[in-house]
C-alpha cells in the first residue's frame, strides 16, 4: 500500500511538473520584444505609466539590474533591493517577463575607497574611478565583493515568477588589466605551457634585443614588450581571463536559477563608431560555452547609411557561437546617437532583419533617454520627455506583428554552405604588423557575400565541423598552427573550395614567421609561391580582368609577388617592374579548388572573385538573382516550412520576382505563386512562408 501510494504521488508530481514544464516551454516559444529599463535613473515616479506604454508597444520582456551595484549595496553589507523588487512586482502584474543582470560591470565608490587595487592597472597606468568597466576582473577583493553582491541579490529574488533568465555581467572584456597580479598569473600560465625556458626563448625568439629570460623569477612585465609573439600570447591569456570570469559568474548563477530559466551574456563587437568586426578582446566561441543562449549587442549606422550588414554580421557570429543555435539581440538601438534616429519604416526593417538571421529576441537599449552623465544623448525608445514619438509608434507595430506571426518566425533554423574562418590569434598577430587591421580585411569580404545574398556561418580554429561546408573564405590567416593549415589543405583535396587573402599562412601560432617559402604549408593547395612583397604604388590589374572599371581595379595596402607553380592565373599586376607576377590565382588540388588573392583588393574586385568561387562551388542559386540593396534571408521555421525574408535597404521602391514554391505573405495572409511580382516600398520588407 505504501509503495502504491508513493508511486501514485510520484506520477501526480511528474504529471504536474511536466505540465508546468510544457507551459513554460510554450511561453518561451514566442518572440521576445524588449527594452532595458532603469527605474533607479528615473527623474520622477512613472513606473505605472512606463508599463502602460510598454504594453501598448507589445513589449513582453525587460532587462534590469545590470548596472545597479551602488544602488543595491549603497554601503558595504547594506543592501537595498527596493528598485529591483518594485520593477519585478510591477512587471509580473503586467505579464511582462524580466531578465536580471548581475550588477558587476560598474563598481561602487566604497569598494574602491576600501580596496583601491580593484581598479585595473593597464599598460597606461592605473584606471581612475568614474567610467564603468574600470576594474581588474581577476582582483581578489573585486571577486569577493562581486560574489557577495550576486549571491545576496539572487537569494533575494530567485523565486520571483517574473524572471525568465539571467545575464551575467555586461559586454565583458579584460579591460586591458595587466598589473603585477595579472603578470604573475601570466607567468604561471607560461610555466604550465612551456616548462623549459630554453624552449620558450626559442619559440618566442626572445634572444632578440636581449629579451631572453633565463630565470622564471626574472620574467618581466609584458606591458613594455617589443616581442610580437609574447604580446600575442599575453592577449590570448587576457581573453582567457574573460572566459574564466564569465564561467565563474555562470557557475554562481546556476546555483540559484530554475530549470526553465536561462543564462546569457551580451557580447559586443569591435567598435568603429558602431559594431564592426570580430571582438579582439574576447574569444566568443570559448566564452559562450558556459551560456544557455548567446546574446549580442548590435549597433549600426542608420538613415541613408543603413545597409543591414552589421545586423547580419553580428547575427551570423552570434548564431555560430553555439553551433547554429538561436540567439538574443540583448541591445540594439531604437534612436541611439542623434545621427541614428531612424527614418520611417527603418525600425521595422531592422527588427525583422535580426529575426532573419536567427534572433529570438530583439531588445532596445534602452527604454528611456537619460537626463545627465555620459550617455545623455544616446536616445532610447522614448526621448527625454517620455512622450510618444514616431520611433515609439513604429515600435508598436513591431510588437503587434511579433505577436501576430511570431510563432512562424521564432527558432528559425538556417543551413549555410559557406563559412568565414576567423581567428582571434590571427587578428592579434596581423594587427601587430598590418597593413591596416584584421577586421578591415575580414569585413569587406563578408560584406561582399552579404551583398550577393549568400548565407554565411562563422568558424574558428576550434570548430569541429569545418568539413561540412562547400566554400570557406579565409581572410588574413596570418598566424595559424601547422595542423590547421594541413587540415585546410585536406579540405580542398577532398573537394572543398577555399578563398584565401594575402598574408595567410605566413606565421605559426606563436606569431613567428615561417622559414618556408610563402605562403608556406598552403602553397601545396594553392599552387603558388612567393618570397617578396611590397606596398603597391600605382599598381593595377592588367586588362581589368574582373571588369570593374579603372577606379576599382587598383591594388591597395599590400601586394605579394606571386609565382604560380601549378595554379592558373586569374589576374596579373599591371606595372613596369611587377607585371611578371600574379595577383590572383586559382588551383585545382585533389577534388577541390583554392583561390588566392595576393593583394589588398577593392570591394568590387573582391565581390567578383567571390562570385567566381561561389559559381565554381555550385552555390550560385535563386537568391543570387538579387543583390544589395535587395537582401534575402531564408530558413526553416519550427513548423518545418521554408521562410524567406526580402528586405529593401534603400530609400527607393523596389520590386522582385519570387522564385520559390507557392506561399503566403505572413504579414497580410496573401497567397502567392512562384514567379509572382512583389513590390516593396522604401525601407520595406516582406516575409513569405512556403505552403
Amino acid at each position: 500500500m505504501k509503495k502504491n501510494l508513493l508511486f501514485f504521488i510520484n506520477v501526480v508530481f511528474t504529471f504536474i511538473f511536466g505540465i508546468n514544464s510544457i507551459f513554460a516551454q510554450v511561453e518561451k516559444d514566442k518572440l521576445l520584444f524588449g527594452v532595458a529599463y532603469y527605474d533607479e535613473y528615473m527623474p520622477y515616479e512613472r513606473l505605472d505609466q512606463d508599463i502602460k506604454m510598454m504594453k501598448a508597444a507589445g513589449i513582453n520582456v525587460v532587462r534590469i539590474a545590470e548596472s545597479t551595484w551602488s544602488t543595491m549595496e549603497p554601503q558595504e553589507g547594506v543592501f537595498d533591493f527596493s528598485h529591483i523588487d518594485r520593477v519585478l512586482n510591477a512587471m509580473h502584474k503586467a505579464d511582462i517577463s524580466v531578465i536580471i543582470g548581475t550588477p558587476t560591470y560598474a563598481v561602487p565608490t566604497w569598494l574602491v575607497k576600501k580596496y583601491p587595487d580593484v581598479l585595473a592597472i593597464t599598460n597606461r597606468g592605473q584606471n581612475q574611478y568614474g567610467p564603468r568597466q574600470n576594474m581588474d576582473i581577476t582582483n581578489v577583493h573585486f571577486r569577493a565583493y562581486a560574489e557577495k553582491a550576486i549571491r545576496k541579490m539572487l537569494e533575494h529574488i530567485k523565486d520571483h515568477p517574473a524572471i525568465i533568465g539571467y545575464q551575467i555581467d555586461n559586454e565583458t572584456k579584460s579591460y586591458g588589466t595587466s598589473g603585477p597580479n595579472v603578470q604573475a598569473q601570466f607567468v604561471a600560465y607560461m610555466k604550465e605551457r612551456y616548462p623549459s625556458l630554453d624552449t620558450l626563448n626559442k619559440i618566442f625568439g626572445l634572444d632578440y634585443w636581449s629579451n631572453r629570460i633565463n630565470n622564471w623569477d626574472d620574467f618581466p612585465s609584458v606591458n613594455g614588450s617589443i616581442n610580437a609573439s609574447l604580446n600575442a600570447e599575453f592577449a590570448k591569456f587576457q581573453r582567457s581571463l574573460v572566459t574564466d570570469y564569465l564561467g565563474w559568474q555562470a557557475k554562481i548563477v546556476r546555483e540559484y536559477k530554475k530549470r526553465d530559466q536561462f543564462v546569457t551574456q551580451n557580447f559586443d563587437f569591435d567598435w568603429w563608431g558602431h559594431s564592426y568586426g570580430i571582438q579582439p578582446e574576447v574569444d566568443h566561441f570559448a566564452a559562450s560555452k558556459v551560456l544557455d543562449i548567446s546574446g549580442v549587442d548590435i549597433y549600426h549606422p542608420s538613415q541613408d547609411k543603413l545597409t543591414g550588414v552589421e545586423i547580419s554580421f553580428g547575427g551570423d557570429v552570434a548564431r555560430s557561437m553555439k553551433g547554429g543555435q538561436n540567439y538574443f539581440v540583448i541591445e540594439t538601438e531604437a534612436q541611439g546617437f542623434p545621427q541614428w534616429v531612424p527614418y520611417p519604416n527603418q525600425l521595422r526593417l531592422q527588427a525583422f532583419s535580426h529575426l532573419a538571421s536567427g534572433a529570438d529576441m530583439v531588445s532596445y537599449w534602452h527604454w528611456h533617454s537619460i537626463h545627465n552623465s555620459a550617455e545623455t544623448y544616446w536616445k532610447g525608445l522614448l526621448s527625454h520627455d517620455f512622450e510618444s514619438n514616431p520611433t515609439y509608434e513604429e515600435a508598436k507595430t513591431i510588437g503587434a506583428d511579433f505577436k501576430k506571426i511570431g510563432s512562424h518566425l521564432v527558432h528559425l533554423q538556417k543551413k549555410n554552405d559557406v563559412a568565414v574562418l576567423f581567428s582571434n590569434e590571427a587578428l592579434t598577430a596581423f594587427n601587430s604588423f598590418g597593413p591596416g587591421s584584421y577586421n578591415g580585411v575580414l569585413r569587406p569580404m563578408y560584406d561582399a557575400l552579404y551583398n550577393m545574398n549568400v548565407g554565411v556561418d562563422f568558424i574558428d580554429p576550434s570548430s569541429t565541423q569545418i568539413e561540412k561546408y562547400k566554400l570557406i573564405v579565409v581572410p588574413v590567416l596570418y598566424a595559424a598552427p601547422d595542423s590547421l593549415l594541413l587540415r585546410l589543405n585536406e579540405f580542398v583535396k577532398n573537394g572543398g573550395h577555399i578563398v584565401y587573402t594575402f598574408k595567410s599562412g605566413f606565421a605559426d601560432e606563436h606569431n613567428k614567421v615561417r622559414t618556408l617559402r610563402q605562403p608556406g604549408i598552403i602553397s601545396e593547395a594553392c599552387g603558388i609561391t612567393y618570397n617578396e612583397f611590397t606596398v603597391p604604388e600605382k599598381v593595377s590589374l592588367k586588362d581589368d580582368p574582373f571588369h570593374v572599371g579603372k577606379e576599382q581595379n587598383n591594388a591597395e595596402k599590400w601586394m605579394e609577388l606571386i609565382v604560380p607553380t601549378t595554379a592558373k592565373v586569374l589576374a596579373w599586376y599591371e606595372h613596369p617592374a611587377w607585371g611578371i607576377y600574379a595577383a590572383v590565382t586559382q588551383n585545382n588540388y585533389g577534388k577541390g579548388l583554392a583561390t588566392y588573392i595576393g593583394f589588398g583588393a577593392s570591394a568590387a574586385v573582391s565581390e567578383k572573385i567571390l562570385e567566381g568561387a561561389l559559381k565554381n562551388a555550385g552555390l550560385w542559386g535563386k537568391d543570387q538573382a538579387l543583390k544589395f540593396p535587395m537582401i534575402v534571408k531564408s530558413g526553416i521555421n519550427q513548423q518545418g516550412k521554408g521562410i524567406h525574408y526580402y528586405f529593401n535597404y534603400s530609400g527607393e521602391p523596389k520590386s522582385f520576382t519570387y522564385p520559390y514554391s507557392k506561399g503566403k505573405i505572413l504579414l497580410t495572409d496573401e497567397k502567392i505563386t512562384t514567379q509572382s511580382q512583389i513590390a516593396l516600398p522604401a525601407w520595406g520588407f516582406t516575409i513569405i512562408e512556403e505552403l
